[in-house]
């Protein structure tokens, strides 16, 4: 269920609320505590089964080279020049002549600031990386079976 919360009340979008019944109220737009919950399984079942190609030693490694690749990528960037270090808050913003690692850091968006939106399609990305790899653990079968439903929802 997603509410609006208007000076006179609110507007439901769905299924209305009962009367009586405790409801836990997030903001529709950030992520939600299941897809929390959903992503760091995955990733953690994703590590133990070995089928990545990411040059992972770590589930944490592995999750930052999950978010690069798949996720929102990098929120900002630090690069050297002759006259010091300098902020960017995109590659275009760099000098080509510092566009490499040896010049430029990046800092990876923080899964607590992922959107809704952003948190459904890295993990709808990392789900279809998965398979492709061919995961199918019993615990990555219990993931997909109780994610089943999920991404039809609204956004």
């Amino acid at each position: 269920m997603v509410i609006l919360i208007t000076e006179d009340g609110y507007i439901a979008e769905g299924k209305q609320p009962e009367v009586g019944k405790r409801y836990y109220l997030t903001d529709a737009e950030s992520g939600t505590e299941a897809q929390n919950k959903a992503f760091h399984a995955l990733v953690q079942e994703y590590f133990k089964s070995g089928a990545f190609s990411y040059p992972a030693k770590t589930f944490q490694e592995l999750k930052d080279f999950i978010k690069r690749d798949l996720g929102a990528g990098f929120e900002n960037f630090v690069y050297a020049t002759p006259e010091g270090i300098k902020r960017a808050t995109t590659t275009d913003e760099i000098p080509e002549e510092y566009r490499t690692a040896q010049y430029t850091m990046g800092r990876l968006k923080s899964w607590s600031k992922y959107t809704k939106r952003e948190r459904r399609e890295t993990m709808d990305a990392l789900i279809a990386q998965m398979l492709l790899v061919g995961v199918q653990t019993k615990k990555f079968n219990e993931i997909m079976t109780g994610m089943e439903g999920l991404w039809q929802k609204k956004d």
